[in-house]
């Protein structure tokens, strides 16, 4: 393992540091828009911003890699994602607010994408499962990190939006110093929506759903748990136990998909997470910690392992289709609802108080979950000898690119996806409509 390990040391070390200052911002933007007195709705929109951002750094990245190389575009990244935690900081305007996360989340899939398609260069077919298994624990534990240094200082100060920029910048570090060759420039995929649409409607429906559902929880979270009573060492750990339980379930749920037809796991989840978002609702009208932090993890367990197991059920009827492909319009489609999510989550706000948030996404996982009850019943579940196996994926929120270095991807050859243009693609031989 050890020496599996050595050539993407520096990446990994680089992917820990970036995932730990990304998340302390994504939960220390809504808790400053608090104390700044934000309307709900406007903390909302500027998570909406971050998700608008993210999908356009998708679709540049290939085109400003292949211009600078990877080294000179990280470093143009890390450079601009450090400067927007400062001007946070510096400013209380919600419209730089919202032009400082269309910068963040543009960077952050930027910076992710030349760290994946690095480590991906880097692996082999062997050693390729291996590298992804420590990647993805990478991703969990950092991600938790993040979470816990917001008891580093008061999030109402200077200091954790500066620590913010200072892990940004310290990001770029490893990269710089590394011995490994530069990786091929990253090149554009071609994805067709309406195609990935006929192979798995639920598989695609699914990710969108993800993505309006998911949003608002990483964008209104904190500021749900803020003020309903929390402090910014509960919002912490709030935060952390929906982390760990997704982190969690992901595998056992994973292993029980690989059982039965995915789309029955899927209902299962839709309506186990419109129960935790029923139960966050309660939790936040009561006021009680240990409830929100119980119902947080259930919700976690839920809501936050549907991704991966409709990227499964995806790849389940594309077996044919270049797996990157489908990966990529998985991501262009939840980064939509992403960007719909935070906005449409925070509108009732105003009439029914903040916990009223979670309504919005219990509302849709129950329609989404009739809408796979529908499909079972009108198309038949695909036989086992044709099911891959499952694989997890990070948490999507912070990812551009979960895809290329996935173990599935290893029997296509060298991937070349950026994951986010759309352009057509021709779909033969797949096992379609489910």
């Amino acid at each position: 393992m050890t020496r599996t390990l050595a050539p993407v040391l520096s990446l990994l070390m680089a992917t820990a540091i970036l995932l730990v200052g990304n998340g302390l911002l994504g939960t220390l933007i809504p808790i400053r828009a608090g104390y700044e007195g934000f309307a709900t709705i406007t903390v909302g929109v500027i998570g909406s911003f971050y998700f608008a951002g993210f999908l356009a750094g998708c679709f540049a990245t290939p085109h400003i890699v292949r211009r600078a190389g990877h080294i000179r575009s990280f470093a143009t990244f890390c450079g601009l994602a450090a400067a927007a935690p400062l001007i946070h900081a510096m400013s209380s305007d919600p419209a730089t607010w919202a032009l400082m996360r269309v910068l963040t989340g543009f960077c952050f899939a930027g910076l992710y994408m030349v760290i994946e398609s690095w480590l991906n260069e880097q692996s082999t077919n062997d050693t390729r499962g291996r590298i992804f298994a420590v990647y993805l624990a990478v991703n969990l534990t950092a991600l938790a990190g993040g979470q816990l240094m917001l008891n580093a200082a008061d999030s109402t100060g200077f200091v954790l939006f500066a620590i913010c920029s200072i892990l940004t910048s310290l990001a770029l570090v490893p990269v710089a110093m590394t011995t490994s060759v530069q990786p091929m420039p990253i090149q554009s995929t071609q994805i067709n929506i309406w195609n990935l649409y006929a192979l798995s409607p639920v598989g695609l429906v699914g990710s969108f759903v993800v993505g309006l559902t998911n949003a608002p929880f990483w964008t209104l979270a904190p500021l749900f748990a803020m003020e309903s009573g929390l402090g910014e060492g509960g919002i912490a750990a709030f935060m952390l136990a929906a982390i760990a339980g997704g982190a969690i379930a992901q595998w056992p749920i994973g292993r029980i998909s690989d059982r039965m037809d995915r789309r029955r796991v899927i209902v299962a989840l839709c309506l186990g997470s419109a129960l935790g978002e029923v139960a966050l609702v309660f939790a936040g009208v009561s006021g009680s910690a240990v409830a929100m932090l119980l119902t947080g993890v259930l919700f976690g367990v839920f809501a936050l392992t549907l991704y991966s197991v409709c990227v499964a059920h995806m790849n389940d009827h594309g077996q044919s289709e270049s797996f990157v492909s489908i990966s990529g319009g998985l991501l262009v489609v939840y980064s939509v609802g992403a960007i719909v999510g935070p906005t449409a989550a925070s509108l009732g706000v105003g009439s029914f108080g903040i916990s009223s948030i979670f309504v919005f996404p219990a509302l849709v996982h129950l329609l989404f979950a009739g809408y796979t009850i529908y499909r079972i019943i009108s198309t038949p579940a695909l036989p086992d000898e044709q099911r891959a196996d499952f694989v997890a994926v990070p948490f999507p929120q912070a990812h551009p690119l979960p895809t290329e270095l996935d173990p599935r991807a290893a029997e296509e050859g060298p991937a070349t996806a950026d994951g986010a243009t759309t352009t057509d693609h021709p779909a033969s031989g797949q096992t379609t409509g489910q």
